[in-house]
């Protein structure tokens, strides 16, 4: 016998503007919340404009609050755009928190990533792809340290060995994200925040 609780991705294509939209609905009970309208009591935790992180996908901005009627059940959704890949996602207001999306680090997180940076890479002795596949793991996770951490254990010196295929995917991916992050948090500018990151990270070398 089928479950009733179910979960269903839902993929929207708009060929005009080239951007994809994405809800998630996770453990829906479609009997009982059909004709139902399923939204967050305390959605107060989000607001239209401010920017948020999505684990999967890192920093992105909340552009509205809809409603929408998807399989019979009718959601809330934070609309949150990624404008540099050029992404739209719906994510249902009752599940934001629960699947990780967050606000902005504070401050005192963002040094404490820097920090973290400098730190001496901590490198398992473990095949490669179990490591990678642990370090793919802390970049989606949204936490901000271990995302400092993938980068600090893949930063390669001048004089040190050249980083794999994978190995350089992955440190651009988690150096990508962090940046984006401590931009965010701060004024904005990537180049800025990019600077600031390779100014650790070279003063670690040093």
């Amino acid at each position: 016998m089928q479950s009733r609780l179910a979960t269903q991705t839902f993929i929207i294509s708009d060929g005009m503007c080239g951007e994809s939209y994405h809800a998630d609905i996770t453990a829906v009970d479609h009997n009982d919340f059909k004709g139902k309208l399923m939204t967050n009591s305390n959605n107060s935790d989000f607001r239209p404009n401010e920017f948020v992180v999505y684990p999967a996908h890192g920093v992105g901005q909340i552009v509205s609050i809809e409603e929408q009627e998807i399989a019979g059940v009718k959601l809330e959704l934070f609309v949150v755009s990624f404008e540099k890949d050029k992404m739209t996602l719906r994510v249902p207001t009752h599940k934001a928190t629960e699947i990780g999306m967050r606000s902005l680090s504070s401050p005192e997180i963002i040094e404490k990533a820097m920090t973290t940076l400098k730190g001496k890479a901590r490198v398992k002795r473990a095949m490669w792809s179990r490591r990678a596949q642990e370090y793919e793991q802390k970049i989606n996770s949204g936490d901000l340290i271990a995302i400092a951490e993938v980068v600090r254990d893949l930063h390669r010196n001048d004089d040190q060995r050249e980083q794999s295929y994978s190995e350089r995917q992955l440190y651009e991916a988690a150096l990508e994200r962090l940046t984006r992050e401590v931009a965010a948090v701060h004024d904005g500018d990537e180049l800025s925040a990019a600077k600031k990151v390779d100014e650790v990270l070279i003063s670690r070398a040093a």
